[in-house]
């Protein structure tokens, strides 16, 4: 009897025991690497706002470590960039996590951006940003170009795009990403989707009072003065007779006469 009495609790003991195996291993399924590592419970929606600061950091990244004729190269690396930053151990902003020492190329931070290739590269940062990530890397953190080969047996290889070949380290602790659902990423208050459209406003110019209408003053009267009408001009006509007579009596006016 007491043999028959001690087998019931240890059978309810194992039962116990099994469930709780089976429970740690549900929870820690649905944790991210870096939570893994630190013993926190399983992961849950993140947000992250970026600014014109990180978009520029973004395109850097693309710019100097993928073929810019290959879009796919260049969302693979943007890919990369903001798995790191959901994983939590390579920064906590994407400047932080492509300025990260011996990570991406020398001066990536630093050099000057100068191809023909630019709007290809802010177009492929922007739809990362939005959302757009590499079918194929949704755990890949790291890439290396294409065509060499390393006898480390946890890179996991998952594709090759834009001269790179991207991989995932696997070691025995390994643990997959949080889905992209949990890891919401939108722009920041200061970052502007689009040209802000600036309104002017239109200053009304004050309205001058019309001017009356001229009305023709009837009190005046225009008088039409009356020319005066010609006067006759005396006049004569001239005849050497005349002429003869005239001179003869200037002549005789002209004679002195005597004294009286």
């Amino acid at each position: 009897m007491i043999a028959k009495r001690l087998k019931a609790p240890c059978v309810l003991g194992a039962v116990g025991c099994l469930s709780l195996l089976a429970g740690c291993s549900q929870t820690t399924q649905g944790m991210s690497a870096a939570n893994f590592a630190d013993g926190v419970q399983p992961t849950h929606t993140t947000s992250y706002q970026y600014t014109m600061k990180d978009r520029t950091c973004l395109q850097r990244a693309m710019f100097f470590e993928s073929n810019r004729s290959s879009r796919e190269g260049m969302v693979g690396v943007g890919t990369v960039v903001m798995n790191r930053l959901k994983s939590g151990r390579h920064g906590s902003s994407i400047c932080s996590v492509v300025g990260e020492p011996r990570q991406f190329a020398p001066g990536v931070m630093t050099r000057r951006m100068n191809s023909k290739a630019m709007p290809d590269v802010v177009a492929a940062a922007d739809a990362v940003l939005k959302g757009e990530r590499h079918p194929k890397l949704r755990n890949a953190m790291f890439f290396h170009t294409a065509g060499l080969k390393f006898k480390y047996k946890n890179m996991h290889y998952v594709a090759v795009a834009g001269g790179n070949a991207f991989y995932e380290k696997r070691g025995r602790k390994w643990q997959p990403l949080p889905p992209d659902s949990t890891f919401k990423v939108s722009a920041a208050g200061s970052v502007p989707a689009t040209a802000p459209t600036v309104a002017v406003a239109s200053v009304a110019k004050p309205k001058l009072p019309a001017a009356p209408p001229q009305v023709a003053d009837k009190s005046i009267m225009t008088a039409s003065i009356p020319q005066p009408e010609p006067q006759p001009v005396m006049a004569f006509e001239q005849t050497p007779s005349d002429t003869s007579a005239i001179g003869a009596l200037i002549i005789t006016q002209n004679q002195s006469f005597p004294a009286q």
